[in-house]
């Protein structure tokens, strides 16, 4: 069995905020001794932008200069040249996570376009007969909940074939109205988004109604930006005609995953946008109700309640009332 180099961090998770101290051990084990010349341990974290492909184009000279943006990068000697004995040691190790100046840790984030990533680098010098043994860890960071209570900001909105924007055959659409509430577009992205739809009416059958969550990526610098949205979840929320004047609920949990809170820097934001997406059975046309850009925020102290939209009801005087989407 050659040299084995490894590192476990002492949470089973890997999450921590920033402030909190990073802790765990490298574990080294060879059967026979080890001849090093130090063994040294690196924790960085960086922000890497790339365009996609349909933008390589416009902005060329751009392209060139996304460069990773380093947001940490600190090193420690953890042993200096010696020898290490045959079989297991385990060297203990504590990092804080903290930056200078007015470098912020952001949130993990594996983007597309956008990746927000930080590992553990533990490197084994050897001699020049020997080769050096590398191992790297990632672990995550998460932002800080947020003191104090995060306000609702409820929305109301109405749809008509009137209020839709960026619709090219119009006059193919049938007739309908649409009714319904989100209970806030600043969640806790940890809670689910809530909220309900009412069909009022609707000339023609529908086949199914859609809620998608779009995750809107752009970076950029001085020379340019660029902006791509992915779609990142779909659900159905109603499958054939609708049951006129009947509540169905609008539920959805954010993809931890694929999601983090609203980031905006100078070089690069990341945002979502919620959108409502009908399909009616005559009309091979797949048409969006609404789009609506939504906040999120990491876990704060206290809960979104829900009571507004717990209650909405028909007839409401909180419903949008005029051609518009919101009140």
């Amino acid at each position: 069995m050659g040299t084995c180099l490894d590192i476990k961090i002492k949470r089973a998770n890997k999450v921590y905020h920033a402030g909190e101290v990073l802790s765990g051990v490298v574990v080294i084990s060879g059967k026979d001794s080890i001849q090093h010349q130090g063994v040294s341990l690196t924790v960085e974290g960086s922000v890497n932008l790339q365009l996609s492909a349909k933008s390589v184009g416009v902005f060329e000279a751009f392209y060139n200069s996304v460069k990773p943006i380093q947001i940490i990068n600190s090193t420690i000697e953890m042993v200096k040249p010696g020898k290490f004995p045959s079989g297991k040691t385990e060297i203990p190790f504590e990092f804080p996570l903290h930056v200078k100046g007015n470098k912020v840790l952001y949130e993990t984030y594996h983007g597309v376009f956008v990746n927000i990533q930080y590992t553990l680098r533990c490197d084994m010098r050897r001699s020049l007969l020997a080769k050096d043994v590398t191992k790297t860890c990632e672990f995550i960071v998460h932002s800080a909940p947020q003191k104090g209570k995060l306000t609702p900001s409820p929305v109301d909105f109405t749809i008509t074939p009137e209020t839709l924007q960026n619709v090219r055959e119009r006059a193919l659409l049938p007739k309908f109205l649409i009714r319904g509430h989100l209970s806030s577009t600043s969640c806790v992205i940890t809670q689910p988004l809530t909220g309900e739809l009412l069909v009022e009416s609707s000339e023609a059958a529908i086949k199914s109604i859609e809620l998608q969550l779009v995750r809107v990526e752009t970076c950029g610098c001085a020379e340019g930006y660029a902006r791509d949205a992915t779609e990142i979840q779909n659900i159905q929320i109603a499958d054939g005609d609708v049951c006129r004047s009947l509540s169905v609920p609008i539920y959805m949990v954010f993809p931890r995953l694929f999601t983090c809170p609203t980031l905006e820097t100078t070089n690069f934001k990341v945002e979502c946008v919620l959108s409502l997406f009908g399909q009616f059975h005559q009309y091979s046309i797949l048409t969006s109700f609404l789009a609506r850009a939504l906040t999120l925020w990491p876990l704060g102290d206290s809960r979104l309640t829900g009571e507004r939209s717990r209650q909405w009801r028909r007839g409401s005087p909180h419903w949008a009332t005029a051609g518009g989407d919101q009140t």
